[in-house]
């Protein structure tokens, strides 16, 4: 990444010259200390210096590398457009030329040449870099005539595209001699230009128009929740005309940094992204010092996450919130709320920004969801809301009931909601069953694998007196006054509700939270869901209110009916664990058999009705969806087979101490488990294997590989230890006597 001309480069781009690259590992040992040391200095003054220069002249370049707004406004002006256009998605048909000429002609100011269509190819959470697809193409063409070279870029160009679909997951949709994959351009999504690229936010489906992507079916569900939300905002006494009811979500995404020699000492991390053996550091997060701590000067975590901001910044992307998080050398970044489109893409680009600015820092950035045992796990909070099109939010108490006139409304929206998760639960699960959630459902970090929902004390009493019958008014959020009893700091105002860090699906004030997604994941499929399930519960009120029936007496019963969904309690504590699945709520632990629900009759039913999905293509994202689980556990038992001989049978052979015997046993175990996976006809079967082979063997074998990292001596272990993974406060290698410490100048 190279600053912008003029661009203000306190926050990140002055740096790029300053730190470290990734080759510098493969230069001499005493050149890469003082590398380090120089760079930790150039760091450390540049952001010291940075306080010097507070005001919003840093900002000035938020969003030029975005095609919208007043940039767009500029260059349409040119070709006698404006930025209006936009707002239709009509332009295609109408429009297209016009804007392409435009997209032309800021790209070339911009310094770029080349243009894709991007998208998001099923089931790539955790493994492709970026999760996306593209083939990138010259906007130039080369006249054969005159020789010469000429711009080529019109609004075929712009709006579709075509490409060889045939090595992407598709679970049956398609067969290889029917390879092409269509693309057409994503109007919700801004155009945005990186490098010297253009991306096209892009839909991706088969010549049929099967669903190929993530994307499409978030589309479609969008569609559906806006249909529905409309037709029971009219109902409730709101009518929007020909504006769009929208689901905005904001995501928040926590990710690892460790130091990228250590990285290169792993070969589970590099390939796998989780450390599938490694005894504990004498020290965890037991003291919570890591979290919110402030950041350090001494290494170069924050010069990274502030060059990570200032490029995300440029695309447009709100990056706002950065701090430490629970586990050390856990980050994590938040931007402000968006449309989800809009956000999915955005966070894509946010994780591959994340990856990729890491590395010149020395850093390698671990996206996956538990890549360290025994300290908390990664996730990605989804932040979801419903609103109309111009900004009136529909969780929102006061606001939607001003809107309606009803001191009803919120109050029947959210037992369609409430109802919704209770029925379909299922579903909730199924989204959230990546790889990487094995190891974090359930734990400390995250909630259980029961799906339930905390409203707060509040919210629960105001609705269970609407269920009841005892009373109809309008809820009205109160506060609390906390006194601290000292004249420096006066009594203040603070929310009634406290947070639920325990709960899955927790209201938090115009908002629902959904805490359990994982960090590596595409969210399309979560937010699919989510709209879905509420979009069909719209619809059942709308149908029922169009039948005659009163839109109270349809929510009381939807709350009555649903009620045991409702939670406010301490999720981790295993006696209401007991208490919560006995009370009959959705709860699959095992993540397998949550991705079987997708094609459950109920579901198949759901989506088809609100045209989100086919029967076909939930069959296929089912399969896809167990081909990638049981292709993550084969990379990891493989890696582990490659540790143990190539690392730790050699070390303890040097040692001459540690379980030799059992370590050369389990070898054959995994390569015997592997077998049987592989000797599975059926996607399902195969994935079932590969859990067992996965929760169980692998972790029995690991046992036995961390026996041996306890007894082997420091100096003859080869693989980096999570000493030196975990502390970037704290230097845990110990130079050798041909390597010289800067103590010793």
């Amino acid at each position: 990444m190279h600053p912008m001309p003029g661009h203000h480069q306190a926050v990140g781009g002055a740096l790029e010259d300053k730190i470290q690259k990734p080759s510098i590992f493969h230069q001499h040992k005493i050149s890469d200390l003082i590398q380090r040391r120089v760079a930790s200095s150039a760091a450390a003054s540049t952001l010291l210096g940075s306080t010097r220069s507070a005001s919003i002249e840093p900002y000035n370049d938020y969003g030029k590398s975005v095609f919208i707004g007043r940039i767009a406004d500029e260059y349409l002006k040119k070709h006698g457009s404006s930025g209006d256009i936009l707002k239709d998605p009509m332009w295609t048909k109408t429009h297209a030329d016009t804007v392409a000429k435009a997209v032309l002609d800021w790209a070339v100011d911009r310094g770029a040449n080349t243009y894709c269509h991007w998208f998001q190819p099923m089931a790539s959470s955790g493994v492709r870099h970026g999760q996306t697809g593209q083939v990138q193409n010259m906007m130039m063409k080369f006249n054969r005539n005159t020789n010469d070279v000429e711009f080529d870029f019109d609004g075929k160009n712009l709006i579709k595209g075509e490409t060889d679909g045939s090595s992407y997951p598709n679970g049956g949709l398609r067969a290889t001699h029917q390879a092409g994959g269509y693309l057409a351009l994503d109007t919700s999504s801004p155009i945005f230009l990186r490098g010297d690229t253009i991306f096209i936010p892009s839909a991706f489906v088969s010549y049929y128009g099967a669903a190929l992507d993530e994307k499409t079916p978030l589309l479609r569900s969008n569609a559906a929740i806006s249909k529905h939300g409309k037709r029971l905002l009219k109902h409730l006494g709101l009518d929007i005309g020909d504006r769009a009811v929208v689901s905005n979500i904001g995501l928040e995404q926590e990710f690892f940094l460790v130091p990228r020699e250590q990285y290169y000492r792993r070969p589970d991390l590099q390939l796998a992204g989780r450390t599938i053996m490694g005894r504990d550091a004498p020290r965890g997060q037991e003291m919570c010092d890591h979290y919110m701590a402030p950041p350090s000067l001494a290494n170069p975590a924050l010069a990274c996450m502030q060059e990570i901001q200032d490029e995300c910044w440029r695309l447009g992307i709100p990056l706002k919130t950065r701090h430490r998080e629970v586990a050390p050398n856990q980050y994590e970044f938040a931007p402000l709320y968006g449309y989800n489109t809009t956000q999915v893409d955005q966070n894509l680009m946010v994780m591959q920004i994340i990856e990729e600015v890491s590395a010149r820092h020395g850093l390698a950035a671990l996206l996956q969801e538990k890549p360290f045992n025994d300290v908390n796990g990664s996730g990605k909070h989804n932040n979801w809301s419903i609103a109309t099109e111009d900004g009136i939010m529909m969780l929102h108490p006061k606001a939607i009931n001003a809107a309606t006139g009803n001191p009803a409304a919120f109050a029947v929206i959210m037992s369609a909601i409430i109802a919704a998760v209770n029925e379909h639960g299922d579903l909730m699960r199924m989204a959230i069953a990546s790889p990487g959630n094995d190891f974090r459902l359930g734990a400390c970090e995250a909630p259980p694998a029961i799906v339930s929902t905390y409203l707060g004390d509040d919210i629960t009493f105001y609705l269970s007196h609407f269920k009841d019958g005892k009373g109809e008014g309008e809820y009205i959020p109160s506060l609390k006054t906390l006194d601290l009893g000292t004249r420096e700091v006066l009594p203040f105002e603070v929310p009634a509700e406290d947070r639920n860090r325990t709960s899955p699906f927790p209201y938090g004030g115009a908002r629902f939270e959904f805490r359990a997604v994982g960090s590596s994941q595409n969210v399309s499929l979560v937010n699919t869901v989510i709209n879905t399930i509420v979009a069909e519960k719209f619809a059942e009120f709308s149908d029922r209110i169009d039948a005659g029936e009163e839109p109270h007496d349809i929510a009381r019963q939807a709350l009555n009916d649903n009620w045991r969904v409702v939670f406010n309690g301490n999720n981790y504590d295993e006696a209401v664990q007991k208490e919560l699945t006995e009370r009959g709520i959705w709860r699959i632990d095992s993540g397998v058999e949550a991705i079987a629900r997708l094609t459950a009759e109920k579901n198949i039913k759901l989506f088809e009705k609100m045209k989100v999905l086919t029967k076909e293509e939930c069959e296929s994202r089912q399969t896809i969806l167990h081909d990638h689980y049981t292709g993550t556990v084969e990379i990891e038992a493989k890696c582990m087979i490659d540790m143990i001989q190539q690392h730790i049978i050699p070390s303890v052979k040097a040692a001459g101490i540690g379980p030799l015997g059992d370590l050369e046993a389990a070898v054959a175990t995994l390569k015997g488990a592997l077998k049987e996976v592989h000797d599975s006809e059926d996607s399902y079967k195969k994935a079932q294997l590969s859990r067992v082979l996965r929760l169980e063997t692998m972790i029995d074998i690991r046992a036995v590989c961390d026996a041996a990292e306890e007894v082997v001596p420091a100096n003859l272990w080869t693989l980096a230890t999570y000493k030196e993974l975990l502390f970037l406060d704290c230097h845990t290698s110990v130079p050798t006597e041909q390597e010289p410490t800067f103590y010793d100048e």
